[in-house]
């Protein structure tokens, strides 16, 4: 029995059957569970079937938690074996891609089509029903004149209509002069009442109004005439007999002469009369419906002529005016419902005989397109075919270089990307060897890089001697794993200070090495001392002047334009000609006060007095290693009593974003506002301020700032 449940979990195992995750753990217990209450019901209700009544709605409610669980497990299983393969993942990516969008877009055109052919089903009838009110108002307008005229000529104006009662014997036309009734001609000679004349009624009215219950298609137009004001109204009840003129060859129309109300959205006004609908009408209105009742239906649906000659039914809503007080808040409502094809009829009614050409053309189209979806269909299978063959022969490969065969190749037999990339495959294996080596020196340069990078932070000063009439502070952050930029306090007995600050040319290892170069020097040259000439002005002239050499000057007795003078020749003669630095220079004389200084092409530092005055500190000369034969300017100042000396290299003040470089005065400003801060902190806040600055960027330079304070 053990060993035939083995063989049972081997072979789930092996069709990937086997519950492994949460989910299929979770589904098992719960169908457990399910099978327990359900053989628990069958033994209860064998006493008492009322028992097992109790356990069935936890029976039913456990049943679809499992169908659903084991759906879902069901659809990772198929996906999981189906879509291993390319091909198969191939043919879903292009249902989804080609076939899903397509029935998409076809649905979407359907929906978009049924939209517009119940548009232009309402289009035609509204627009039939606006021609009989521009027609109306038209007549109208003919009727003032006329009256007007004949008032004035002491006419009666029954003779004026009397020969267009004939032609007008479908409308009611009433005339005022002055609010008193004039004329009064009903619809075909039937007995009515004049329609009442309300005092908003505008110069020029045309509109479907509402009156006592009853739709009206009507005009008005009032004018001067003689005798006071002549006003003309010109009435057709909108019943089944207009309607029919109206919705002639469209289908059955439907109109709802209440039920429907206008709320404004955006204005708090109240809607007012206007001769245009789009002013009563718009977008500034929402429509409600309260209860639609048929007033009157004319017409009958067409019956199908093809099969594809579908039912379309439509409402839309029309302005009506209340003829007493000039309310537009309740519309009508016309609702129609025809065919396609009817609708097809009257499309095409203003083509004559160029619409079968148009029809045959747009079947042609179709036509067109659905061939050319069959064809797209056959290639994409093909490509597929040759996609997924190339896939798996690359798999192959991967097997192959997976257990250390590098000696295998993949056959190339086409010339196309995917045979590029199995030339390519080939070729990674004939590369693999060199990589791993370049790997290997790759790792021993950065272990090269990572003894210099710690090389260098032992060259910057750890331990600073703080003279008691003057605290330093220096802080160099590199832009990648080592610096060019330089810094360094320099003692010189127990009243002198040497002050460094210098910039490499480039970045990087060589920046780095040329920086240790000079740091070296400067340090040599400081301390032990370097040959004194007669003419200090030659240093750097070359072996032809050694024999000038006087003695010996103590590193306490350089002058800083001096050591500028020999480092620019050592340098010269030292380093390729593209390499150059720049470098101040200045020395500290505690017993003096004094700053002596000479700056060779460096951004000058300042000094800020404790008054709020700057001062540059720009004597000098060029750059250092690319002339030979330089002499450097010095230059001196009195330091008082919390006076800040500021040097800095151009990673400091260069950095740019979206407004501007970070520039100088605002590091001025900086240090000029934390003055009374520790220099530590001083520094702390400025780089910080140029992190703000530079933003997610990358670190452009070197960051490299030296800070003096006098006390």
């Amino acid at each position: 029995m053990p060993s035939r449940l083995l063989v049972l979990r081997i072979w789930l195992e092996k069709n990937d059957l086997f519950p492994k995750g949460k989910l299929a753990l979770i589904t098992i217990y719960l169908l457990a569970l399910d099978l327990l209450l359900f053989a628990v019901q069958k033994i209860v209700a064998l006493v008492r079937s009322s028992y097992g009544d109790y356990l069935r709605g936890w029976i039913i409610f456990l049943t679809v938690i499992v169908i659903v669980l084991l759906s879902v497990l069901a659809a990772r299983w198929l996906s999981s074996r189906l879509l291993w393969r390319m091909r198969n993942r191939l043919l879903v990516t292009y249902a989804f891609i080609g076939v899903i969008p397509l029935v998409l877009l076809i649905g979407l055109g359907g929906l978009a089509f049924y939209l517009f052919s119940g548009q232009f089903a309402t289009y035609i009838v509204t627009s039939k029903l606006n021609e009989e009110v521009t027609a109306l108002q038209e007549s109208n307008q003919v009727i003032a004149r006329e009256l007007a005229a004949a008032l004035a000529q002491g006419n009666k104006s029954d003779v004026i209509v009397g020969n267009r009662l004939s032609v007008w014997n479908d409308r009611q036309l009433s005339a005022w002069l002055d609010g008193k009734l004039l004329l009064n001609q009903p619809v075909h000679d039937q007995v009515s009442a004049p329609p009442s004349l309300p005092a908003y009624l505008p110069a020029q009215f045309s509109q479907v109004v509402r009156e006592k219950g009853n739709l009206f298609v009507r005009a008005a137009t009032s004018t001067a005439a003689t005798g006071g004001r002549l006003t003309v109204i010109s009435s057709k009840p909108l019943d089944q007999r207009l309607l029919i003129e109206i919705s002639a060859g469209l289908g059955e129309v439907t109109l709802y002469s209440s039920g429907l109300s206008l709320r404004k959205v955006q204005s708090t006004e109240p809607a007012q009369i206007a001769t245009s609908s789009a002013d009563q009408c718009g977008s500034r209105y929402d429509l409600e419906i309260a209860s639609l009742t048929p007033t009157l239906t004319v017409g009958n649906v067409p019956p199908p002529t093809q099969l594809l000659d579908g039912q379309v039914n439509f409402p839309t809503a029309i302005c009506v005016v209340n003829w007493l007080n000039g309310d537009t808040s309740q519309p009508a409502a016309i609702a129609i419902q025809t065919r396609l094809f009817a609708l097809n009829q009257h499309l095409f009614s203003s083509l004559g005989y160029f619409a079968p050409t148009i029809e045959a053309f747009l079947l042609a189209a179709a036509i067109l397109f659905a061939v050319t979806e069959a064809i797209a269909w056959y290639i994409g299978v093909r490509l597929t075919r040759s996609i997924t063959r190339s896939v798996a022969q690359l798999y192959l490969a991967t097997i192959h270089i997976n257990r250390g065969d590098f000696s295998h190749r993949i056959p190339i037999r086409s010339k196309d990307q995917l045979a590029a990339l199995a030339g390519s495959f080939n070729l990674m294996t004939e590369s693999i060897e060199k990589l791993i080596l370049d790997q290997k020196e790759k790792q021993r340069l950065q272990n090269e890089i990572t003894i210099a990078q710690e090389v260098q932070a032992q060259l910057f000063p750890k331990r600073i001697t703080q003279l008691p009439s003057l605290e330093v502070h220096g802080f160099c952050r590199p832009a990648r794993s080592v610096s060019g930029d330089y810094y360094d306090f320099v003692p010189l007995g127990s009243e002198k200070l040497m002050l460094a600050v210098g910039d490499v040319s480039g970045k990087g290892i060589s920046a780095a090495l040329l920086m240790a170069t000079i740091h070296s020097a400067v340090r040599a040259y400081a301390v032990e001392g370097m040959p004194a000439l007669r003419h200090v002005q030659v240093v750097g002239a070359g072996p032809a002047i050694v024999e000038q050499y006087d003695s010996i000057l103590s590193g306490a007795e350089i002058a800083t334009g001096t050591l500028l003078s020999l480092l620019n020749h050592q340098l010269v003669h030292t380093t390729p000609m593209e390499k150059y630095a720049t470098m101040f220079l200045g020395l500290y004389d505690a017993s003096e006060r004094r700053l002596t200084f000479s700056n060779a092409g460096h951004l000058p530092p300042f000094l800020l007095s404790q008054n709020g005055s700057v001062c540059k500190l720009e004597d000098g000369g060029t750059v250092v290693g690319l002339f030979d034969h330089l002499a450097f300017d010095e230059g001196s100042v009195q330091l008082r009593p919390g006076d800040i000396f500021l040097a800095y290299s151009d990673g400091v003040t260069e950095p740019e974003n979206d407004f501007g470089e970070f520039g100088e005065q605002r590091l001025v400003d900086l240090v000029h506002e934390n003055r009374d801060l520790s220099l530590e902190r001083i520094s702390e806040i400025v780089t910080a301020a140029v992190d703000d600055w530079i933003g997610g960027a990358e670190q452009p330079d070197d960051v490299t700032l030296v800070l003096a304070r006098a006390r």
